[in-house]
């Protein structure tokens, strides 16, 4: 309890008999091989968590399928979609006039509005392929596999890379359970069980 109300929860909330002390949580938000994918320190800092991950995760996908994007001769496209993007409002609005003046606002733009999630993607990869963001609420992940598995049966591209990804920095572990709503009432997701009463909302990253 202590360190839920260090990390911001009022003793009142935490007290009462709806609070629900559950959440996924996705560890190393700060980690980010930064020179792998050609940028220093500083400006991967200046970049959503979000398109960090998904970046990284991308190229593990291409890893894991033992394809080389520099030595592929066909095209490789990207369908992706991400999560509202709370980094900028809790960490770069508070250095808002230093970074502003270091990178400029459309530098930071690319780096943190989810429309350049594909894009950036495949410009640090380096794949030529079509790049299409893909926003449907809770579908988003699932909408871009398929919109990946259309474009590869289209012939739009010989590679398709789908998935999406959602962070929130600064986690709280926990939240209000409100009869009707969407969370769980109990911090537990049953999903098809007659006892099931919702989900947990938290972190999360995938590309296949």
């Amino acid at each position: 309890d202590e360190e839920l109300i260090q990390a911001g929860v009022k003793p009142q909330t935490l007290a009462a008999p709806n609070y629900v002390k559950a959440a996924v949580l996705l560890e190393d938000l700060d980690k980010f091989d930064a020179s792998f994918f050609g940028l220093n320190p500083r400006e991967a800092e200046a970049i959503d968590p979000q398109q960090r991950f998904f970046l990284e995760c991308a190229w593990e996908a291409l890893e894991d399928a033992a394809y080389n994007p520099d030595k592929f001769d066909g095209t490789i496209g990207v369908y992706a979609g991400g999560g509202t993007n709370l980094y900028m409002a809790q960490n770069i609005y508070s250095n808002a006039a230093e970074l502003f003046s270091q990178f400029g606002t459309f530098q930071l733009q690319l780096g943190n509005d989810r429309d350049f999630l594909a894009t950036k993607a495949a410009y640090h990869l380096n794949l030529t392929g079509p790049c299409m963001n893909i926003l449907t609420a809770c579908s988003t992940s699932l909408v871009a596999i398929h919109q990946a598995v259309q474009g590869l049966t289209n012939y739009e591209c010989d590679i398709a890379l789908g998935g999406g990804v959602r962070i929130v920095p600064n986690p709280v572990n926990g939240y209000s359970y409100h009869e009707g709503g969407i969370q769980s009432a109990d911090g537990h997701v049953r999903a098809f069980d007659e006892n099931g009463s919702g989900m947990i909302g938290g972190s999360g990253v995938g590309v296949v």
